[in-house]
């Protein structure tokens, strides 16, 4: 699929504080929990995963001129992600609380930082038109800026000849940009894999079957690549050369889904640009998603367990 160019992922690198409370939350009382500090960010939690299942991986974006950007930073690099920030005096780094209940599902509050300030004259262009593989999530196309520069870096990074992926992100800032408006966004804009969950296919198909949904992606981007993640149930994928075909999840026990989408898709296109088989690349992508599923937080270390889930796929370069 590509000669080992980098994959590029644009968008938020933020600063994470995930709590999981070991009782309901009551107005004004007190409870005990589990609480977690560390760099997060959907584009930079894929570029991770990237790293690790073996892929080159660079993350761009905007951050603060701030110690929790300073640390998310580092933490990146540690992972073997290279980087390209954009440092803002002006706005904080992002900040995103997640709550995440008993059975695991999560939900995110999310501050809008520097990563939401991103602007098109700031864009590392030598790394765009140096990418195999440009990954934006909607975060940076539901609002201006940064939709601006994420655009302009689509552009860019496809005139050299790079594939392009989308996550759509959030099915709750789909419907509050309104569907139309969101769509008419993308309409310009050759993605190669498109990365909706189940909330998300329904949002832009307006189609609650899933397979009603899919029938609506394909019609409407036949070029493409379609990865539908559906938690427990697997994925459904279909594309342009790849008949509709399901992959089932694994059965772990759900702690936190923070992250898994990120780490799926991570995963996915790590094995996807690398020998260019979606179901091959599923078949990773789900044991790499179930496994962080299965732990606290979207980027736990590393593991024996994870080490060998991902020698059994074929990957033998990853950070991991």
């Amino acid at each position: 699929m590509t000669d080992r160019n980098p994959l590029v992922s644009l968008g938020d690198l933020t600063w994470d504080v995930l709590a999981k409370p070991d009782t309901m939350l009551l107005p004004g009382g007190d409870s005990t929990g589990r609480i977690e500090l560390s760099g997060g960010g959907s584009a930079a939690n894929l570029a991770v995963w990237a790293s690790r299942a073996g892929y080159p991986a660079r993350f761009t974006g905007k951050i603060g001129q701030d110690r929790f950007g300073e640390l998310a930073t580092a933490e990146l690099r540690a992972e073997g992600v290279g980087t390209d920030v954009i440092l803002s005096a002006e706005h904080p780094t992002g900040v995103i609380l997640g709550l995440i209940d008993r059975r695991g599902q999560r939900a995110m509050l999310t501050g809008q930082g520097a990563d939401w300030e991103l602007l098109p004259a700031e864009l590392p262009l030598d790394t765009l038109r140096g990418a195999g593989h440009l990954h934006l999530t909607a975060w940076s196309l539901f609002r201006d800026p940064p939709r601006g520069a994420a655009l302009h870096a689509a552009r860019v990074a496809k005139e050299a000849g790079a594939t392009l992926s989308l996550d759509p992100g959030s099915f709750q800032m789909i419907q509050q940009m309104g569907r139309e408006t969101f769509l008419s966004v993308l309409e310009d804009v050759p993605f190669d894999v498109f990365f909706p969950n189940d909330d998300e296919a329904r949002a832009m198909s307006g189609h609650a079957d899933r397979h009603a949904a899919m029938d609506w992606f394909r019609a409407h981007y036949p070029q493409a690549l379609i990865v539908m993640k559906l938690d427990e149930d697997g994925v459904l994928i279909e594309g342009p050369t790849q008949a509709r075909v399901a992959v089932a999840a694994t059965h772990e026990r759900a702690v936190d889904a923070t992250g898994a989408g990120d780490s799926f898709g991570g995963a996915f296109l790590a094995g996807w640009l690398t020998h260019g088989d979606a179901v091959r690349a599923a078949d990773l992508a789900v044991q790499v998603g179930g496994w962080v599923v299965s732990r606290f937080g979207a980027r736990p270390p590393a593991d024996d367990d994870l080490r060998g889930r991902l020698i059994r796929h074929g990957v033998t370069g990853g950070e991991a």
